[in-house]
């Protein structure tokens, strides 16, 4: 049950009193004819030319007051709505006085949203304002919002952020935090911009845009724990999706040439400043090529993304500057290794001696990880946080990599490259294995490699065999987590900052 506040109560007598005038204080029907730009816009464009006509626009704009300067018989009231801000200019003569009267014995609040109409002028300050000739509350605001503060950066610019008591209670009250730092609207309109950019580029290269389920019957094409769920009518188990991996190759064996699928993933693992447990991926599927041709189109979508958003193929994120602009560089995860840690991991082809060779070199490891997942543990030690520039790590362990077919050069590499910018890890991408008895040999040794309920097991998918068996093509294959590249392309340091929702504990 609400218990209001002092501040809260206050607000709750004045719409008492409202109500109690007669005043509709939720009304049904809103009719809005311009937004705040467009009443702006329409009337600087006239004005010029014919001043006498500019202030006969007449409009109707809608949206929350934000601020409230009452002077006697004037008064002046600044709303917002998406598109920006509008002054109305209030002065008693014009507009009905019993609601002129709300406005000045403060029964309307900032926060409160209203509905004006009048005609359109310039007040003697020069700001292009609405002349009100009528005002209509449309909601009452009975829990103030957060004070708007300013902060100044590092670097001399002004964020403005609301008066919270934590980062915490800022992404679980989003709703409050979007309503007063325009930055952090600014940050989920990009976002929006951001995946429209990603459909435009691979529906305009051909793909086609599918849907896979988000219940499997059994989980797979990545490595991470997943959330299990029951359905009732059938009576089993259930999970929600790691990956749309398996599903989305099956509709390649089905004649498509061409698939991508943008949608959520759910993994019940840690979260970090860069993990949540749900979030957006994007995983593309194209016949007749490999992983080099993959990484082509990567930089050219992420490239074009940039561009949409930032007008620039040059970016900085967290003040270190980045080159989005291809070609990016390309270099053997064991080349990167060696050059780094100075460990040549081919010199140790099991997993005891890679092991102590690690600890020689004076690097925390635990004990028992697979030879790949050794490897794998050098590169996030002594290349990763090193890798600032867009850069492929190119041909990946086979333990670690399922599904991704052999190099040309050694057993024990695949054709399989991630992409790291700024230090983390964006995107992951093969050359698809398409021989369903490799495939079939990989499971099982995946099951040997790793223990029953470790994040890394991968389950034999028969039904995936089956669709490979029937023909699958050679295809190269991308997954990337959009949220991240939502993150380096506004600049945010957390996940959280580029998810409307965060994923957090319960609140108490």
């Amino acid at each position: 049950m609400w218990q209001p506040n002092k501040l809260e109560q206050e607000r709750v007598e004045k719409i008492q009193a409202l109500e109690a005038a007669g005043v509709e204080t939720f009304p049904r029907r809103v009719k809005r004819t311009h937004t705040s730009a467009e009443a702006i816009a329409a009337y600087d464009a006239m004005e010029p030319t014919d001043r006498e006509a500019a202030e006969s626009i007449e409009v109707t704009v809608c949206g929350r007051i934000r601020r409230v300067n009452i002077k006697g018989k004037l008064s002046f009231i600044h709303i917002e709505d998406e598109h920006g801000r509008v002054q109305l200019f209030l002065r008693v003569n014009d507009m009905d006085e019993a609601v002129y009267g709300y406005v000045k014995d403060k029964l309307i609040d900032t926060d409160d949203f209203v509905e004006a109409t009048g005609t359109m002028m310039r007040t003697k300050a020069g700001e292009t304002s609405v002349l009100v000739h009528e005002l209509r509350l449309l909601s009452k605001s009975l829990s103030p919002l957060p004070v708007i503060k300013q902060q100044v950066q590092d670097d001399g610019s002004i964020v403005e952020f609301g008066e919270f008591s934590s980062v915490e209670t800022r992404y679980r009250q989003r709703y409050a935090d979007l309503a007063v730092n325009h930055s952090v609207r600014d940050v989920f309109l990009k976002r929006a911009k951001i995946i429209k950019a990603v459909r435009n580029f691979f529906d305009n290269e051909g793909f086609l845009e599918v849907e896979t389920p988000i219940l499997q019957p059994l989980y797979g094409g990545a490595a991470a724990r997943p959330f299990i769920t029951h359905h009732n009518q059938l009576n089993e188990d259930l999970y929600l999706r790691i990956s749309f991996e398996l599903y989305l190759k099956r509709l390649l064996v089905g004649g498509y040439d061409a698939v991508y699928e943008l949608g959520r993933d759910f993994r019940n693992e840690g979260v970090s400043y860069k993990h949540n447990t749900e979030f957006t991926m994007l995983e593309f599927y194209k016949a007749y090529i490999d992983y080099n041709d993959v990484a082509d189109l990567c930089e050219r979508y992420v490239a074009e993304a940039c561009r949409v958003v930032n007008n620039s193929t040059q970016i900085t994120y967290q003040g270190v500057a980045v080159d989005l602009t291809p070609k990016w560089k390309r270099i053997t995860m064991r080349d990167a290794i060696k050059e780094e840690s100075g460990i040549d991991y081919m010199d140790y082809r099991d997993a005891a001696s890679l092991e102590a060779a690690i600890r020689a070199a004076g690097i925390e490891i635990k004990p028992g990880l697979a030879w790949g997942k050794l490897v794998e543990h050098l590169l996030g030690e002594c290349v990763e946080p090193k890798l600032i520039q867009p850069t492929f790590i190119m041909d990946y362990p086979r333990d670690i990599s399922p599904f991704a077919k052999a190099v040309e050069y050694d057993d024990m590499h695949v054709e399989r490259w991630e992409l790291y910018i700024a230090g983390m890890e964006f995107a992951n991408a093969f050359t698809e294995l398409n021989d369903p008895r490799d495939q079939e040999a990989r499971f099982l040794d995946m099951a040997k490699t790793f223990r029953a309920g470790e994040d890394d097991e991968t389950p034999l998918d028969e039904d995936y065999l089956r669709a490979m068996r029937y023909g699958m093509p050679p295809n190269g294959g991308f997954g990337m987590g959009i949220d991240r590249l939502v993150m380096l392309l506004t600049d945010q340091r957390s996940i959280r900052d580029v998810l409307l929702y965060p994923q957090l504990r319960r609140e108490e």
